[in-house]
């Protein structure tokens, strides 16, 4: 607080960067969860999560963290089948764009043909109208002719970012949650998240 003038004048709070994350039943809870944790590390942004029924299944086979513990992980919650909620217009508050993560292979060709039937699918359709980042974790292996072709046409879109959460070694993780929290930083730095401990390539040495 300041004075001005012989004023009070408030310090009006710094408007923090929305970004939805969506979490689907494919396998990768605990990305989705280290993604979580890494959004909250940031003071200037807000993570609004829109997890799947399927998604809670998958919560309970993959984490040790129950699911009301991996939804307050976030900083609001929304029910998918809420499809009136404020992400499912394009004149809610302007986010930085969404992750969906873990993205099932369902979820990717909803996204490629419109099928906007839950809040994450109309979300993810206002995203991409927005031409605002949108970013997918594709989980599935091996691939089909119909999960790639799907993801190629989504590629073709601007601003869709396609990164199967494929294992690297190059930093030489010492074991999984080092993988895990890779991965999870390379979803996270198309919205301008640069994770504290992420490990850039830096040549061979």
């Amino acid at each position: 607080m300041r004075i001005i003038e012989n004023k009070m004048i408030k310090k009006i709070p710094k408007e923090k960067k929305r970004l939805i994350v969506g979490a689907t039943g494919a396998s990768g809870i605990p990305i989705l969860q280290k993604c979580l944790e890494l959004i909250k590390e940031e003071e200037d942004y807000e993570s609004w999560l829109i997890l799947t029924k399927s998604g809670e299944l998958t919560c309970k086979q993959e984490s040790c963290l129950s699911v009301e513990v991996i939804k307050k992980l976030a900083d609001y919650c929304l029910n998918p089948e809420e499809i009136g909620a404020e992400p499912a217009s394009g004149s809610f508050l302007k986010t930085c764009g969404m992750l969906v993560v873990p993205c099932s292979m369902k979820t990717v060709a909803g996204i490629r043909s419109g099928y906007a039937d839950n809040l994450l699918l109309r979300a993810a359709d206002v995203t991409m109208k927005e031409q605002r980042p949108l970013v997918l974790a594709a989980r599935e292996t091996p691939m089909s002719a119909i999960h790639l072709r799907n993801l190629y046409e989504l590629s073709m879109i601007p601003g869709v970012h396609i990164i199967p959460p494929m294992l690297t070694f190059y930093q030489k993780p010492e074991n999984i949650d080092e993988m895990v929290y890779h991965i999870a930083a390379k979803l996270l730095e198309p919205f301008g998240i640069e994770a504290k401990e992420y490990k850039r390539w830096n040549g061979l040495s």
